[in-house]
């Protein structure tokens, strides 16, 4: 079975989760051992860590984390993406303190089955449970997992605003010294921008903006594009050169994106008033990708082919066409359902020689011309 690229990303952003948990979770049954010597103090209340108790509580971190994993990735990060930092995290530890609860009265039962072998239909294993939950070692786990918790939630919430990979990249230092690589970009910009914006007010077309890139989200996603920047109404749009040139994908991207609009064009004319269309320009060449700056650290790419990613789009209005590529680009794209019309080679502002470009199109829409 073919795992879509969303599935992917979801299965890469809940995996770390997971990991956290695990780990935590070994850091404290370490620091249990070492201070009680591996005795449980406590045997009316806890569990003793036998072999079997903590391979079983290290698969329950795993599957524990890799639940919370899950709602953050999936519903409470669009469930609260309209609240503030202090609010996510009040009502979410509310949401998996709830939650917590639940699994310990599920999973003590079974722990405590595996450390003295007694059958879970017998009600010793059942009275354990009644007594460590109105024990003090009941509200040291909480504290442990209100810990976990807390890493979790603030692991997420950098990754949310920084970006999975930037996130990753960061703590990698993949890119602390300084890389050559190449890459496809494609600079991405609305039309009638200053009209709309004057028209609508800065608030009103903040607004507009959020859900302009919220709709491209799932085309990136599922063509492997990664967003470098949003700069005001214009974004950008990075492929590694596999990822993007296999199936056309930075070409299936543009062309998702604009359905993806056509699907919500009634909404957003009803809400902000106007039809929204973009342009967009393509090219692939060599990136210096490294971290930068010195109050603020990002992850930054330099090189020609921004410049000239950047040019090819501000030609789109002057040669008539909603996207444009390079012929560069245009010889490594395998064959696919776009027609690719030459519009001569143009010399760009800022470079001494001409680049040949092309209009794209699909099969079907320039066989109806």
């Amino acid at each position: 079975m073919k795992i879509s690229p969303k599935a992917k990303r979801n299965i890469s952003r809940i995996a770390p989760f997971a990991i956290i948990w695990l780990l935590s979770g070994w850091i404290t049954d370490i620091t249990e051992i070492g201070v009680t010597r591996n005795q449980n103090l406590n045997p009316d209340t806890d569990i003793s860590l036998t072999i079997p108790v903590l391979i079983f509580a290290s698969l329950a971190n795993v599957v524990v984390g890799a639940i919370v994993g899950a709602l953050e990735v999936v519903y409470l990060e669009k469930r609260f993406s309209n609240q503030t930092l202090s609010a996510k995290f009040f009502y979410k530890f509310l949401i998996y303190l709830t939650l917590f609860i639940i699994i310990i009265v599920v999973l003590f039962p079974v722990a405590s089955s595996l450390e003295t072998g007694i059958s879970l239909l017998e009600a010793d294993a059942w009275q354990k449970l009644g007594r460590f939950l109105i024990s003090i070692s009941f509200l040291t786990t909480l504290f442990h997992l209100s810990v976990r918790l807390l890493v979790c939630l603030i692991y997420s919430a950098i990754s949310e605003n920084l970006g999975h990979h930037v996130f990753l990249n960061f703590f990698s230092g993949k890119y602390h010294q300084p890389k050559i690589e190449k890459r496809i970009f494609m600079f991405l910009d609305m039309k009638s921008s200053t009209t709309i914006a004057e028209a609508l007010g800065h608030i009103k077309y903040f607004k507009l903006l959020d859900t302009y890139y919220k709709i491209m989200s799932d085309p990136i996603i599922n063509s492997f594009g990664e967003v470098h920047q949003y700069i005001g109404d214009e974004i950008v749009i990075s492929w590694k050169p596999d990822k993007g040139i296999d199936q056309a994908n930075c070409i299936k991207c543009f062309f998702d994106i604009r359905d993806q609009l056509n699907e919500q064009k009634e909404v957003l004319f009803n809400e902000f008033g106007f039809e929204i269309g973009f342009k967009a320009g393509i090219h692939f060449g060599e990136v210096t990708i490294g971290e930068i700056g010195d109050l603020k650290r990002e992850i930054s790419f330099t090189g020609d082919v921004l410049n000239t990613t950047a040019r090819i789009q501000s030609l789109c209005n002057e040669l008539q066409s909603d996207l444009l590529i390079s012929g560069v680009l245009k010889e490594l794209l395998p064959h696919s359902n776009y027609q690719y019309s030459s519009k001569g080679e143009i010399e760009l502002k800022g470079r001494n020689k001409k680049e040949e470009l092309f209009s794209v199109t699909l099969e079907k829409e320039a066989d109806n011309r």
